[in-house]
């Protein structure tokens, strides 16, 4: 136990020479959105009781979201310094010539694949659907497994490759059917909720309309390189902070307001 302590503080002292290098930023990163995700998750779930019953489904879910997030974000953390710190030798001077070899795809695509379906699962909860959100649903979670499943795909193929640039473009396909989902079956289902409720999903639409598109420019950065790869997580850490907690604090925003008008 006292040896791998030790190691790990090595690797961490010799990290921290990276400074604010592209990839001493991007270990920060990674540092900052596991605090912020931790952070969510416990703010989501102690607003949890403030907020009607019915809505409580919903900030429940905005905390595990997170919650599962921070976990991976700190194996991802540690893996990423793992890889800063093979760049130095033990007097702390970069080696020449040396880059990271591993980035941790791996973990950051188990926690998409879990994190994603319950995102997406928000629209309907907000909307008190019920059953009959049960057909949105599940067309929203089956295009969000497509997307990072063939995301994913794409990611272990050959950079820059026919079948890198396949599996890329119907991932991205399965991300504009899930926004044409949102502004027309969804759009639907918004004219009937109360108007807190209603502004925070158009919000919310955004981030999947918008906010989203980081990740498709973020596995774009790989065909730079070694240092296109630290680009790529940069975007992906920013892009899954903005996307989980502050979505997160647009759905609770909305409740919050509907609870204040009724008091």
């Amino acid at each position: 136990m006292l040896t791998l302590a030790a190691s790990d503080m090595t690797s961490t002292m010799k990290a921290l020479n990276a400074g604010l290098s592209m990839e001493g930023v991007t270990m920060y990163l990674f540092w900052l959105s596991t605090v912020a995700m931790g952070a969510g998750a416990f703010y989501f779930w102690l607003q949890r009781q403030t907020v009607a019953k019915q809505y409580q489904t919903a900030m429940t879910v905005a905390g595990i979201i997170c919650a599962v997030a921070a976990f991976h974000y700190w194996r991802m953390s540690g893996i990423y310094l793992e890889g800063v710190a093979s760049l130095f030798d033990d007097n702390g001077q970069r080696i020449a010539g040396a880059t990271i070899k591993q980035f941790p795809t791996t973990y950051r695509y188990i926690d998409w694949i879990i994190t994603v379906p319950l995102l997406v699962m928000e629209f309907p909860l907000l909307l008190n659907m019920g059953k009959k959100g049960g057909s949105l649903f599940r067309n929203l979670v089956v295009a969000a497994m497509v997307m990072l499943v063939t995301a994913w795909v794409a990611e272990e193929s050959p950079t820059g490759g026919q079948q890198w640039w396949t599996w890329y473009i119907v991932s991205c396909a399965a991300w504009l059917f899930i926004v044409y989902m949102l502004y027309t079956s969804v759009s639907v289902a918004m004219q009937s909720a109360p108007p807190s409720i209603a502004a925070s999903l158009s919000t919310m639409r955004l981030f999947v309309a918008v906010g989203w598109i980081i990740y498709p420019v973020g596995f774009l950065m790989a065909l730079s390189g070694s240092n296109g790869e630290s680009w790529r997580e940069v975007l992906y850490n920013i892009a899954d902070v903005i996307n989980k907690v502050f979505f997160g604090l647009v759905c609770y925003q909305g409740v919050k307001a509907l609870e204040e008008k009724k008091a």
